[in-house]
């Protein structure tokens, strides 16, 4: 069984890797979140996020508590991607963070990434590996 962890290399840690998703991606609207994706050549590296969360989201704590949703979804649920791209998650300014939870992160994230997955499809030749 494969470690279910989030290396670092799986993150967007620099800030023109953030601007390239947003100046080159495109852009999908969900209810909570604003996601950008840029398809990356197929190099096998999987996806590789970063998050944004707003101050008027609210304090540090709430801040916080977004992003650590944001990368628990997607470390229990990157292996089973095979998409080569970076994502970048935007938190909207309406989210309550109080009430947000992982069911709910997890509820509105998937149809996106199977979404994203259909689309890249025709143009992938080999199957992902598991």
């Amino acid at each position: 069984m494969k470690r279910l962890t989030f290396p670092p290399e799986r993150r967007l840690r620099k800030r023109p890797q953030y601007l390239a998703c947003y100046q080159r991606g495109r852009r999908y609207f969900l209810k909570r979140f604003i996601v950008y994706v840029l398809p990356r050549g197929k190099d096998g590296a999987g996806c590789r996020l970063g998050t944004a969360v707003s101050k008027k989201t609210g304090n540090a704590v709430e801040r916080n508590r977004v992003k650590r949703l944001l990368r628990e979804f997607f470390r229990l649920h990157h292996q089973s991607w095979c998409l080569d791209c970076d994502i970048v998650v935007v938190a909207k300014r309406s989210i309550v963070p109080g009430e947000l939870t992982l069911q709910l992160v997890t509820d509105e994230l998937t149809p996106l990434i199977k979404r994203l997955e259909r689309e890249d499809t025709p143009a992938r030749s080999t199957p992902c590996e598991t």
